[in-house]
């Protein structure tokens, strides 16, 4: 198969293309013909060895797909070759990802894709809309409270707007231009704020007549901490999903007097309930329509290299990899 690895830690450059024998599944895994691969921060991540050494001789790289299973290993009903899927967690504590024609994965990280569903869309479920559903749900329902997005126009941020909306919250988003107030406002905002214009805490004071928001699905803690000290409500909920331009904020104690609960979020070591419950979420909210991916640039294969540098650049929208025809 046509793949893409390294070897040791490093810049996009150490990836290498070329080929590799097809895998084969093992007991409770299935194999994946992938037809897209999707790129997150954490896959450049782990390739530079900012959250993770490397562990193993080689890897494969990419957390996130979608393609059809073309062979099962033992203990897995056959009924499941030809199936499409998407993938979640595939290069987490394993050493092949999604950048291959081939990925081989256990049965129950291979989720069945809705047909209404394509494999783009589907490329970039994994991170993101998981991460966006536990810090949205993680504390209870959001029914009828006010949750604040910043970088409403990241794919996280994507997903935890219109997960809220659909678990009935109202929506501010906080952008930096006005480009990506439109794509938050297509995800379902119901007010966006830029923030480069100043008056922020001042903004959300006004959107909810003095009384602050309920919850904040946090893409920077360090950034964004003057504000959400000033404008989240007493017993709220702040889930911080990315360090973002600290890994070391100062927070005030005085914070932490209003009964706040600060939630760290990190997908990979979510409970399993957690993640059964994001996976069935999601895949029900694709299969009626609800739920709609940030389309952003697709490579080659052979690019895949050029796309972790498209992460690590900031583009916006979902990086995805056109691995093979559908």
């Amino acid at each position: 198969m046509k793949a893409v690895w390294y070897e040791q830690n490093g810049d996009a450059d150490i990836l290498e293309f070329g080929v590799m024998a097809d895998p084969r599944p093992g007991p409770g895994e299935v194999r994946v013909r992938v037809v897209t691969s999707g790129v997150n921060p954490s896959d450049w991540k782990r390739r530079q060895g900012i959250t993770n050494k490397i562990e193993f001789p080689r890897i494969i790289p990419n957390q996130d797909g979608a393609g059809v299973i073309d062979m099962v290993g033992s203990g897995i009903d056959h009924s499941r070759v030809g199936e499409r899927v998407w993938l979640f967690e595939s290069q987490f504590r394993r050493p092949f990802g999604t950048g291959a024609e081939y990925t081989v994965q256990p049965s129950s990280h291979a989720v069945p894709l809705p047909d209404n569903t394509d494999f783009a869309a589907a490329a970039g479920l994994g991170v993101p809309a998981m991460t966006a559903h536990r810090c949205v749900f993680a504390d209870g329902p959001v029914s009828e409270k006010t949750v604040l997005v910043p970088g409403g126009a990241g794919a996280v941020g994507h997903y935890a707007i219109q997960q809220a909306k659909l678990g009935g919250a109202t929506v501010i988003s906080t952008v930096s231009s006005d480009e990506k107030s439109l794509i938050a406002l297509a995800a379902g905002a119901d007010h966006i704020i830029n923030y480069r214009e100043g008056h922020t805490v001042e903004n959300i004071l006004d959107l909810t007549e003095g009384a602050g928001v309920d919850h904040i699905v946090e893409v920077d803690m360090a950034a964004n901490f003057e504000v959400s000290q000033r404008i989240l409500k007493s017993s709220g909920v702040l889930a911080v999903y990315s360090a973002g331009s600290s890994t070391a904020p100062t927070v005030p104690l005085k914070f932490n007097s209003t009964n706040v609960t600060t939630r760290m979020v990190l997908v990979y070591d979510m409970p399993e309930p957690a993640k059964d419950a994001a996976v069935a979420d999601i895949t029900a909210w694709l299969e009626h329509g609800k739920l709609s991916p940030l389309a952003g640039p697709h490579f080659s294969l052979e690019q895949l290299s050029d796309a972790h540098l498209a992460v690590e650049r900031g583009a916006v929208g979902k990086v995805v990899i056109d691995v093979s025809s559908p």
